[in-house]
């Protein structure tokens, strides 16, 4: 059943789901021994109501991670947006601690989740970049044009995020971003003029 996400009630049961997830995942420690049915029983709502706001688990897990996210770029980026190049350099920089932190607190059995997670991530990163991009682009840039160009400049940034988050401490994050930030730069030039 389709849900309006605009809908105060659709927003509180979903804000209800997502705290009591967070407060199983505090005492447990791991999110691969929390079921529906824990989250459900926490958050005091009944199992159809869970998936009448999600089609399983790992769609509430990847929805879980996108919300986490995007706090933390609301958070941390200046103004909550993308502006300059000194905003896209703190993605970027965001975008290298998030990542690395994630990998960090997963325990083994959580292992499984991570490609999940990575493309919640990417998700979010690629709409971030989007919006950004059709704001300061100008009318002769073709839409397609300014999709790809948020598709490349978010995989290039992802994936260099991943890579890093491998081996975090053969290169600092700073230098890193610095490194992406030239290179993402570069492929933003023929949409940013």
């Amino acid at each position: 059943m389709p849900t309006n996400a605009k809908d105060p009630r659709v927003k509180r049961t979903r804000q209800l789901l997502m705290q009591a997830f967070m407060e199983l995942l505090e005492q447990r420690r791991n999110i691969h021994s929390i079921t529906v049915q824990d989250i459900t029983a926490h958050a005091t709502v009944n199992r159809a109501t869970f998936y009448a706001h999600f089609e399983d688990k790992y769609a509430f897990l990847e929805c879980w991670m996108r919300e986490k996210f995007q706090r933390k770029l609301m958070n941390e980026l200046p103004d909550a947006a993308l502006s300059d190049m000194g905003s896209l350099r703190a993605l970027i920089l965001i975008v290298f601690d998030f990542l690395v932190r994630t990998r960090q607190y997963m325990t083994v059995g959580d292992r499984q989740f991570e490609p999940l997670f990575e493309i919640a991530m990417q998700k979010e990163l690629y709409d971030q970049l989007l919006a950004w991009l059709s704001k300061q682009t100008d009318s002769s840039v073709s839409r397609e044009t300014v999709e790809t160009t948020a598709l490349i400049a978010s995989w290039g940034i992802f994936g260099a995020a991943f890579e890093w988050s491998r081996q975090p401490h053969n290169k600092t994050a700073e230098a890193m971003a610095r490194e992406v930030l030239v290179v993402v730069a570069a492929a933003l030039a023929p949409v940013l003029g």
